[in-house]
């Protein structure tokens, strides 16, 4: 009979040791530094591996499958253990003098959605009702996607409109949903339809109205011939449906660098009838929708010749959207976190 090869011998004896220190572990906690010891990704068994090419050539076929084996009887064993110990909790908790199996369970308490989840839902059902596909975008993004491309050059003093959030790498803190706009023309032939919702973050004081992290949805369309009035259309059947009432709304003059013509769309304050509030800084009407014509230089970025294709584009105030809906006279209120806040939605 063959003598086993020493690799053999300390894999034999490695199955009957760590089997003894499981049977020994006495607590889930105990069990647990055991298994991470034995089989975590800097263990000792994994670790064995390691030596194959100290293994002659001939046996190191053989001695992978048996470490295999060794790591598979180990977890093996380990489950098992786990699965006593669980079992000895369970019971000691019945013979608990103080058990009472009679005792009616906690109540268990539903959450339910967040007042921005269930606008954006909304938002997302009424678009995709007009053809509209519904994008996500990284939140960390590129220099070039967030500005360059959407007509902000390093040297353009709108730069200094949008406190950033950079990050070693170079890359940033998306500032708004419009660095999906080249994304978006690059991943889809023209013409199309699309909004993407999300997160967005700037750098600033943070008030009634402004928060470092808030939501927006950005709208794109692109075709052949594209006009103001298409663009206010959508938007007044957005604002009523969401809503569900017909609000006043106001268009004035508003410039950023991606679209030409830009405007400001403002809404009536639904907080406060246009009386005068926090939300909308006592002055009647709240800023909710920049929006505008694409501008050529972003149809260029997006690969799109702007003798041929026209777009209009908006950036909607998702956050203030919701205090619109609801009556929400602080925007911090949404990202506060507060249950008694919450509950009442």
């Amino acid at each position: 009979m063959s003598e086993l090869p020493d690799w053999q011998i300390e894999i034999d004896q490695g199955v009957v040791r760590w089997q003894a220190d499981v049977d020994a572990a006495d607590s889930l906690e105990s069990l647990r530094s055991l298994e991470v010891r034995a089989l975590g990704k800097a263990g000792e068994i994994p670790a064995l591996m390691k030596r194959i090419p100290q293994i002659p050539p001939q046996d190191r076929k053989s001695f992978g499958q048996a470490v295999n084996a060794l790591q598979g009887t180990v977890a093996a064993a380990i489950e098992a253990r786990r699965l006593v110990l669980v079992e000895g909790l369970i019971d000691a908790e019945l013979n608990d003098a103080t058990f009472d199996a009679a005792v009616g369970a906690v109540p268990l308490k539903l959450g339910h959605p967040h007042p921005l989840s269930t606008v954006q839902a909304d938002i997302e059902a009424i678009f995709t009702s007009m053809g509209f596909h519904v994008l996500d975008y990284p939140e960390i993004e590129s220099e070039f996607d967030n500005f360059e491309a959407l007509n902000i050059p390093g040297w353009h003093p709108a730069r200094e409109m949008q406190d950033t959030f950079w990050l070693e790498s170079g890359h940033l803190l998306r500032t708004h949903t419009s660095s999906g706009q080249v994304r978006a023309m690059h991943q889809f032939k023209a013409p199309f339809r699309a909004i993407f919702p999300g997160k967005v973050f700037r750098y600033e004081a943070t008030d009634a109205s402004h928060e470092h992290t808030f939501h927006q949805v950005e709208g794109l369309m692109i075709d052949r011939k594209v006009t103001v009035g298409h663009l206010l259309d959508s938007m007044r059947t957005l604002l009523s449906a969401i809503l569900q009432r017909e609000v006043e709304i106001r268009l004035r003059p508003g410039y950023f660098p991606f679209v030409e013509p830009g405007f400001e769309l403002d809404i009536r304050c639904q907080v406060c009838a246009g009386e005068g509030c926090s939300a909308c800084k006592r002055r009647g009407w709240l800023e909710l929708l920049p929006c505008g014509l694409v501008h050529p230089n972003v149809l260029r970025a997006g690969g799109l010749d702007p003798d041929e294709w026209q777009g209009w584009a908006f950036g909607l105030g998702l956050s203030r959207l919701v205090m619109m809906r609801y009556g929400v006279p602080d925007v911090r209120l949404l990202m506060g976190g507060d249950l008694r806040f919450l509950s009442q939605f």
